[in-house]
């Protein structure tokens, strides 16, 4: 007999109190102390009894059948009743402190509900709702302050993305279509799925942080977006402000920074043994990148709390997922038609082509051609690395262009060393 199974039931009764008492804890520092009129539901007190009561309940009930768990649900239920009724009347309508007691409740039965699987699953199901739950009751203020920075269009976009995620993505067909049969439904719909998800990363940080706090926080999160999107706001800034060239070019070069991390995250997530090939040169060009930017911030006093606006696009409307799905499709078929027609030059010369604009769509493109067996392992990871060349010299031009020779010269300077590093990867290779 384990030790689990030894002092079984009084194991889990703890951790129903344990999780009764998270919650209470949390209710408590949220009392309202300013409004005498509002009754208190309870805290730190109440909560682990109410805990103990489910857990009580669902013991009677291994011997009575489900009544005692329905008595105690109903009994909870006319007391919540009551309390909601009452702060009502007094003008504070509101069921948050209801719907966590009624949880409790139930986590309480649920910690003793041994149909739901071992002692093992029992714990991390029950601790994992109650520290969400917590978190959630915990973070009121930051959550109302979130949504209000949220525009009606950012959460019909996120709605109608999320409908094609999780509604029309399973039921895509996982079958080869299309030309020289590279054409994967569902494969195609994860991958959109995935960048859309990632760009969605840094857009709600951009939401919750705010762009105004320095150029430097919009290139390391917008470079999780689109680090193109920040080299167009960047030049635009420094063209229109001259004396921001400095920090504007600190901003393309920390988004290109985090540009080769991003793609390094999705390639392990999608083939890790592309993802491994690909470690050291990615490895390499981001550490000259990350050198070159480290030393220019330095350079330039540390001047990145100047404030910025760095407009980008919610990564979960609907038409700009399209638009990537669609290029994804055109360079998923130019690659196999190269890569057949060409041998290795056509998949390194759509490698060039395709990286001017982005990297992510020949990256994945090449992923899945790995996968599949289409494309030798080392072709790949030229072709990545060649389209990772070719954007960054298309955001130097882009800086030189829209944003000036002194903010050009910077982003150009490290550009250059990260070009050097790529192209001495590919031939070492």
């Amino acid at each position: 007999m384990g030790a689990v199974e030894r002092y079984e039931p009084y194991i889990s009764v703890g951790l129903a109190v344990f999780t009764g008492a998270l919650i209470g804890l949390e209710r408590e520092h949220s009392r309202p102390v300013a409004e005498t009129n509002r009754a208190f539901l309870g805290g730190i007190r109440t909560y682990p009894l109410i805990a103990l009561i489910g857990a009580a309940a669902m013991l009677l009930s291994k011997t009575l059948g489900p009544w005692p768990l329905v008595v105690a649900g109903l009994a909870l239920t006319s007391l919540l009743t009551l309390s909601y009724w009452r702060d009502s009347a007094a003008g504070h309508a509101g069921i948050t402190s209801e719907a966590s007691a009624f949880l409790t409740l139930l986590l309480g039965a649920l910690a003793l509900a041994d149909s739901v699987g071992p002692f093992e699953r029992r714990v991390f199901i029950v601790a994992s709702i109650g520290v969400i739950s917590t978190v959630l009751l915990s973070a009121k203020t930051e959550l109302r302050n979130f949504s209000t920075r949220l525009s009606r269009d950012d959460v019909i976009a996120t709605l109608k993305f999320l409908l094609v995620a999780v509604v029309a993505l399973p039921v895509l067909p996982n079958e080869p279509y299309g030309p020289y049969g590279v054409l994967n439904p569902f494969r195609i719909g994860v991958l959109v799925t995935l960048i859309a998800g990632v760009g969605f990363v840094g857009y709600v940080a951009i939401r919750m942080l705010g762009s105004g706090r320095g150029m430097l926080l919009t290139g390391a999160v917008g470079g999780v977006v689109s680090s193109t999107a920040v080299t167009l706001a960047a030049a635009g800034r420094a063209r229109q402000t001259p004396p921001l060239a400095g920090v504007a070019a600190l901003s393309v070069l920390v988004a290109s920074t985090v540009m080769f991390a991003r793609l390094l995250a999705v390639l392990a997530a999608v083939e890790p043994t592309l993802f491994k090939s690909l470690l050291f040169p990615l490895g390499v060009m981001c550490g000259v990148a990350l050198v070159g930017t480290t030393a220019l911030y330095f350079r330039e006093g540390r001047a990145s709390a100047q404030a910025t606006t760095v407009n980008l696009q919610n990564p979960f409307e609907l038409t700009s997922a399209l638009k990537f799905g669609a290029l994804f499709v055109v360079v998923l078929i130019v690659s196999q038609w190269a890569q057949t027609t060409f041998g290795a030059s056509g998949a390194y010369a759509t490698g060039v082509l395709a990286g001017l604009t982005d990297v992510d769509a020949i990256s994945l493109s090449m992923a899945g051609l790995v996968k599949s067996g289409e494309v030798e392992l080392h072709v790949a990871r030229t072709t990545v690395v060649l389209a990772t060349c070719s954007n960054t010299v298309a955001k130097a031009g882009l800086a030189l262009v829209l944003g000036g020779k002194a903010m050009g010269a910077r982003v150009g300077l490290v550009s250059l060393a990260v070009l050097i590093a790529g192209l001495l990867v590919i031939a070492a290779s």
